[in-house]
């Protein structure tokens, strides 16, 4: 999950645009080649920034929540999405593909310990990667949280949220013929790996469109129509990982093994209006981690650029900065 929303006001919290040091396509093995970036300060405070869908991409606004003076900053395209290749590939893409991933750029800089920095399916796998390699976490900064449960898939692809937005939910079903709808995620994979490109093309955009539509708490329930490229990464990678339960051993199983991050600090930022990722998980989360901190962002929903969110993170990276 997570598309960053179109809002131009977040603007004036973040730093100006800077341009990265080290680009780089990294070998992983597999088959996979993954896009590598590193900007800002090349001695300075590591942090590792991991984007959402899965299947979203990074982007440069994404260098942006942090100061170039006082952090290294890296960024990576997940497999099968953004420029990593091969594009919208599902072959070889699990949860522990990326996690081994992310561990493997870690040993490739040579870096110790980083802080990781991740929103939506990027707090999952920060979760994820933190709770299999703890000792290599300064700490974890997350935002809008998603922890993998059928739970959370049932409230967004179970007419949870459609009951907010009946509108918007109404085209997203619409898709779907109804005596398929009682599992859109499953009816979504047949056609999103139908092997007819006018079909998973169709089919994308309108599985993309859905979840940009409640991005921001400002949304007009109207998503964007987003490149066809795009969307069909985004949707068959997203699709692919919902429809494997995150590729976990069992339902819940971030939370049952939260105990392991007992030793690293958290800082979870939440939209109290989160349409995607409601609170509630932020919340449980945090009475499960003690040493987390949650900061309630009043009037935000989802999205990364959302200007309540995005004052927020600046604030908490440039706190962790001056200690």
């Amino acid at each position: 999950m997570d598309k960053i929303s179109g809002q131009k006001s977040a603007v004036q919290y973040l730093y100006p645009p800077i341009d990265p040091f080290d680009r780089r396509m990294l070998d992983v093995g597999d088959g996979h080649q993954i896009y590598l970036e590193q900007s800002g300060r090349p001695d300075g405070e590591p942090v590792v920034v991991l984007h959402g869908g899965p299947g979203g991409g990074c982007s440069p606004a994404m260098r942006r929540y942090f100061d170039p003076a006082r952090y290294r900053v890296i960024l990576f395209d997940q497999r099968g999405c953004g420029r990593s290749r091969p594009h919208a590939s599902v072959e070889a893409n699990t949860t522990w593909h990326l996690v081994a991933d992310i561990e493997r750029i870690r040993i490739e800089l040579g870096i110790d310990r980083w802080t990781v920095f991740g929103g939506s399916w990027g707090a999952t796998l920060a979760l994820i990667y933190g709770i299999t390699h703890p000792q290599t976490c300064a700490h974890l900064v997350l935002r809008g949280v998603f922890t993998m449960t059928q739970r959370e898939l049932d409230w967004f692809y179970g007419g949870g949220a459609g009951r907010f937005w009946p509108e918007t939910w109404a085209r997203f079903v619409g898709m779907i013929p109804e005596d398929e709808r009682d599992d859109l995620i499953g009816a979504y994979h047949r056609r999103l790996f139908s092997g007819n490109p006018r079909v998973e093309t169709a089919h994308a955009k309108a599985w993309s469109a859905w979840e940009n539509a409640l991005a921001s708490v400002h949304s007009s329930g109207q998503g964007s129509d987003s490149p066809a490229d795009y969307a069909r990464a985004f949707a068959r990678l997203e699709n692919h990982y919902f429809i494997n339960g995150g590729f976990l051993e069992h339902d819940g199983w971030i939370l049952a093994n939260l105990h392991r991050l007992a030793d690293v600090p958290g800082t979870i930022v939440q939209g109290r209006f989160d349409m995607i990722c409601p609170p509630e998980t932020a919340y449980e989360l945090t009475r499960a981690w003690p040493a987390a901190t949650l900061k309630m962002i009043p009037l935000a929903g989802h999205a990364l650029s959302e200007p309540g969110i995005s004052a927020e993170l600046v604030r908490v990276m440039n706190g962790m900065a001056m200690v």
